[in-house]
């Protein structure tokens, strides 16, 4: 894994930055030059004509970087096509016009440049993210120390409106943490004891003491990092295809030039043509879009890996759930207390439950006894205490046997469990619950329903993404058949997998594909990390989680919200059609200007304006992505669902 340097990063970052500064001043100079040639006010006093300067400014560069394309690589693209038009407009005298073409080449460049920076400068502010210093616990009390010396397992202490140095956990203190950098979460989350915080992000409330759990390349940071670096490495079919049409367009230049030439016996005719032909906004077309699209979905919390996977995911017409954490929230929740006597409260039952779980390391007893936590309900320590494995436990309070668990664990204690329980019992278990019968001293005194909640939005999720033309949405499980038909009935999904393995998942991906549907996978687990690779877009919920399936995904998003799918949908739809825009335009603004060259119309000054005009129509189009919002107009259901939860396996 590459080290991460944050410092380094921001260097060269600071570095780009002065270097396009440095080619403003410069293309202003050259634009002020060329202004002098236009308007003639020096011609008597100096001997020749100023554009040369404008020339040798901003169009060595482009000579440059052309021949070395061209020994290199052989690369014949579209600065080999202005370095020819340049080269020839100065060969028959016209300096003004090979000036104009260098100059309105580097403008476009830099237009290209501020495009792709803007886009990435959400991004970039993470880097500064990090404070330089970070106040530790030690047995010689507080001291402070660079952040690139923190160790895992330093206690950190964090005072409000500070920012978090690394990932860690909560160990002492609760608090309010935004982490809006990082997740796109618009309102603070509440943080306590035992909670996951980020680097970055920022403590607004109270002093909390964190323990570091990752710190350098590992932290959540980092990974972003190494996320954004990918999606700057990695070129859509898109680009490339424009490249390979430059390659084609330069020879196709020459060769049209070189006709018009041989029929009109005009030069000037050949050089105009020469200036028109360049494929500028073509190449830029693709890029520019893409990377405004990616700068977009970062500042809303969604991190896409390449221009392929954006312009994939509008072609999307089949997306697969994944449950935990992904249409539920991952973990099991206390859903409904049955008081079954009438000596007996609901709270009287969560208390008495609570304290017989209390040392239960189970997720499902964890659950009772944060529930009862929760409702500040009395939960002493049992006077005994003893787990039967698969069954529920057993413990002594106030000197009577509690017993707490599944129909089992109450038939080897010989608790009768009448017919109306029973009921009760299969009528919970369908709806995909968990069932937990309480009994003290061999008489059941009441019920707990345990379920991992749904997300309140995940039906009107779902209903939004087939308005918006995605033709199947099914869900992928390791849930038994009860428990996944319940959550596919209550979120409205077309088809459900039950008791799935990684293997099986990737078993229903391969099927989609065999008939070539495009299939979006969204999960957030190590166990979904095999479908995310093999469907044609992965998306991994909630970045800050399982590294493996983020290194997987081709999209990650920094925080479990599911609406964040939908937008994604609309925003590469809408960079598609941006991509598309800028093809055709241009090449109809050049083909126009060809004809008007070829008729000798237009000279190679209006040429190189009507030739660069699409370059520039090319990068403010893009430019619009970089703060595009989709307009919600589609109809939403408006159904909240409620106490619609069920349970994953222990």
């Amino acid at each position: 894994m590459p080290n991460i340097d944050i410092k380094n990063n921001i260097s060269f970052n600071k570095f780009k930055t002065d270097s396009e500064y440095r080619s403003i001043v410069l293309t202003i100079i050259s634009a002020v030059f060329l202004l002098i040639s236009w308007s003639g006010i020096l011609k008597n006093v100096i001997p020749f004509d100023v554009a040369l300067v404008s020339v040798v400014i901003s169009g060595t560069p482009i000579l440059l970087e052309a021949v070395k394309g061209l020994i290199t690589s052989f690369d014949l693209k579209a600065n080999v096509l202005v370095s020819i038009a340049l080269i020839a407009s100065l060969l028959i005298g016209e300096y003004f016009a090979a000036a104009e073409i260098a100059v309105i080449m580097t403008i476009g460049e830099i237009l290209e440049d501020r495009t792709v920076r803007k886009a990435r400068e959400s991004v970039k502010k993470l880097l500064e993210l990090t404070p330089p210093m970070a106040r530790i616990k030690t047995p010689d009390g507080e001291r402070e120390i660079p952040v690139e010396d923190l160790a895992m397992g330093d206690i950190l202490l964090v005072k409000p409106g500070e920012s978090i140095p690394v990932d860690g956990i909560i160990i002492k203190g609760h608090t309010s943490i935004d982490q809006s950098i990082l997740t796109g979460e618009s309102m603070p989350v509440d943080k306590k004891i035992g909670d996951e915080v980020f680097i970055g992000t920022l403590n607004q409330l109270g002093v909390i003491e964190v323990e570091a759990t990752k710190v350098g390349e590992d932290t959540s940071l980092a990974k972003l990092i190494r996320l954004v670096r990918d999606s700057e490495d990695k070129k859509a079919p898109v680009v490339r295809l424009t490249d390979r049409v430059a390659t084609v367009i330069v020879p196709l230049a020459v060769a049209a030039s070189l006709i018009t030439y041989f029929l009109t016996q005009d030069i000037i005719r050949l050089v105009t043509i020469l200036v028109v032909f360049c494929p500028c906004a073509l190449v830029l077309a693709t890029p520019t879009a893409i990377m405004a699209g990616i700068g977009n979905a970062s500042r809303k919390g969604i991190l896409i890996k390449s221009g392929e996977a954006l312009e994939t995911v509008g072609k999307v017409d089949v997306i697969a759930f994944d449950k935990t954490g992904t249409i539920t929230y991952g973990k099991p929740e206390v859903a409904e207390v049955m008081s079954l006597s009438d000596e007996y409260t609901p709270e009287e039952i969560l208390s008495i439950s609570a304290m017989a779980e209390k040392f239960s390391e189970h997720p499902i007893g964890q659950a009772v006894l944060h529930k009862a936590e929760n409702e500040l309900l009395s939960v002493d320590d049992p006077q005994k205490f003893r787990v039967e494995l698969g069954q529920g436990v057993e413990a002594d309070i106030d000197n009577q046997q509690v017993l707490v668990g599944n129909r089992k664990l109450m038939d080897n204690n010989l608790v009768l469990i009448t017919p109306e329980m029973i009921d009760i019992m299969k009528f919970q278990e369908n709806r995909g619950k968990t069932v937990l019968l309480v009994a003290i001293e061999q008489s059941i005194i009441g019920i707990i329903t345990v379920a991992d909640r749904i997300k309140g939005e995940s039906r009107e999720i779902v209903e939004e993404l087939k308005e918006i033309g995605i033709k199947e949405v099914f869900l992928l499980t390791g849930d038994n058949q009860v428990t996944a038909s319940s959550i596919a009935r209550d979120i409205g999904v077309d088809r459900v997998y039950s008791q799935q393995l990684p293997e099986d998942k990737v078993r229903v991906i391969e099927e989609q594909l065999q008939q070539n549907r495009k299939v979006g996978m969204i999960g957030e687990g190590i166990n979904d990390a095999p479908a995310l690779a093999r469907s044609n877009v992965g998306v991994a919920m909630g970045a800050l989680g399982s590294d493996v399936a983020i290194e997987t995904a081709d999209v990650a998003l920094m925080s479990d919200d599911i609406s964040k799918i939908p937008e994604l949908i609309h925003l590469s739809r809408k960079v598609r059609g941006t991509i598309n825009v800028n093809i055709v335009v241009p090449i109809l603004i050049n083909f126009t200007a060809i004809v008007l060259a070829a008729f000798g119309i237009i000279g190679p000054v209006a040429g190189a304006l009507i030739h660069n005009l699409g370059s520039v129509l090319v990068v403010g189009n893009s430019s619009r992505l970089i703060n595009y919002r989709r307009n919600k107009t589609s109809k939403k259901s408006k159904i909240i669902v409620k106490n619609a939860e069920s349970v994953s396996p222990p």
